[in-house]
């Protein structure tokens, strides 16, 4: 392979040579030239073209940022490496607002820059998850208070325990969006800046502009601030952006409004399924009928429609037979009704297997994402990998071992 051209832009001298030595020997990396004039290696990189740029803001930090911007915009295939030595939280956005894929603070780390430079690596080199392999699942109901939004937020973070692939979560509630609220995060970005910013899309630019959800390998688009932006954005918009994101995360999970408006229509239409989400009640049910009535009249089949039936109560007055009667559709997966763990997990801003890795729902979830994925296959077998996992922590359990440790010193 062509090895790929750095240029390097920065006052200091030291710096330069520094990182200049450090690539030397790199069979990928080619420093082509260095500049410590902003104007001058602004002028060379718009000429030229590189591959990679690697600019240090810490002085002239405004100026610098501009240039990074114009960069951007004229060479949309350019990869943008910031360095300084403020590393404060604004900072860091004006510059990744400007086009920066990667923010490192000064002094370099290499072992850092290395990682972020393998990143890139496997961006230019490894080949996309295929359309194939991504698989969209939109939780939907024209009903509101029915758990959607808990069952979007549990099922994405479990197919991300249980595959160890990339997911996203998708808030398009764009007005009334609660996906930063159940899963109490504060996301630097948003779909507004998203789709503002259609044309520098890539994976490196998803992996650091949706939110990362602590150590797991889920990715939130959270929806916008202001109700303003939230009427901007087009149906259109939404259908590039949820394709650009199926190139990158093997897992798409949408949380939608209660509407059927086009931009609920876009993502519906997309989906590989749809996860229909009802309770065992008659207004609930009747809703769910209206709905699989429009379904049909859009050309949704049986394989893409899934009926989902949350704070499923064993023995209530209507069976989940009469709802298959009702809805002359299986019922694809029932989530047990635990209203205690369910609202301390909502009140918490943590997933139920957080409050309670062993209740009733969490095992639920778990399932139902190993079904999805095809990760399980035999829930109901005793042998299976989910009573494994369950037998595993409870043996790990601290109760469990004190009591074991009792039984073996009598």
């Amino acid at each position: 392979m062509n090895k790929i051209q750095l240029i390097i832009i920065d006052s200091d001298s030291n710096a330069r040579a520094n990182i200049k030595e450090h690539f030397k020997s790199s069979s990928f990396i080619s420093v082509n030239n260095d500049f410590s004039n902003l104007s001058e290696g602004y002028n060379y990189v718009i000429n030229e073209k590189p591959d990679f740029v690697l600019i240090d803001i810490s002085e002239n930090t405004d100026e610098a940022i501009k240039i990074v911007e114009k960069i951007s915009l004229h060479n949309k295939s350019c990869i943008i490496f910031v360095t300084a030595k403020d590393s404060s939280s604004e900072t860091v956005i004006k510059a990744m607002r400007a086009g920066a894929r990667e923010f490192i603070t000064k002094p370099v780390s290499y072992e850092e820059l290395d990682r972020a430079v393998e990143k890139f690596l496997f961006y230019i080199n490894a080949e996309n998850v295929s359309d194939a392999a991504s698989k969209i699942f939109t939780v939907f109901s024209n009903k509101g208070g029915i758990g959607k939004t808990s069952i979007a937020c549990n099922l994405a973070i479990n197919l991300a325990e249980i595959t160890g692939k990339k997911v996203a979560l998708v808030d398009l509630n764009l007005q009334l969006g609660d996906v930063t609220t159940f899963l109490d995060i504060n996301p630097s970005f948003d779909i507004s800046y998203i789709i503002t910013n259609l044309s520098r899309i890539d994976e490196s630019f998803l992996l650091s502009t949706l939110e990362k959800y602590k150590d797991k390998e889920l990715y939130i688009l959270a929806d916008p601030p202001y109700l303003e932006q939230a009427e901007e954005i087009t149906a259109e918009q939404i259908n590039t952006v949820l394709n650009m994101l199926k190139s990158t995360f093997s897992y798409i999970v949408i949380d939608t409004n209660s509407n059927f408006d086009s931009k609920t229509l876009s993502a519906l239409d997309i989906s590989d399924n749809i996860l229909l989400v009802s309770m065992v009640n008659l207004p609930s049910i009747r809703n769910a009928q209206r709905c699989l009535d429009l379904f049909n009249r859009l050309g949704y089949g049986s394989d893409k429609v899934k009926i989902v039936v949350n704070r499923y109560i064993e023995d209530d007055e209507i069976k989940i037979e009469d709802v298959e009667d009702v809805l002359n559709l299986p019922v694809f997966w029932k989530i047990p009704n635990n209203y205690f763990t369910v609202m301390s997990s909502i009140n918490r801003g943590v997933p139920v297997s957080k409050v309670n890795p062993i209740s009733n729902v969490a095992k639920s979830y778990r399932e139902l994402a190993a079904i999805l994925s095809n990760v399980l296959l035999m829930r109901e077998n005793k042998d299976s990998e989910t009573a494994k996992t369950f037998w595993d922590y409870i043996k790990n359990h601290t109760l469990f071992k004190k009591i074991e440790l009792f039984i073996n010193r009598r």
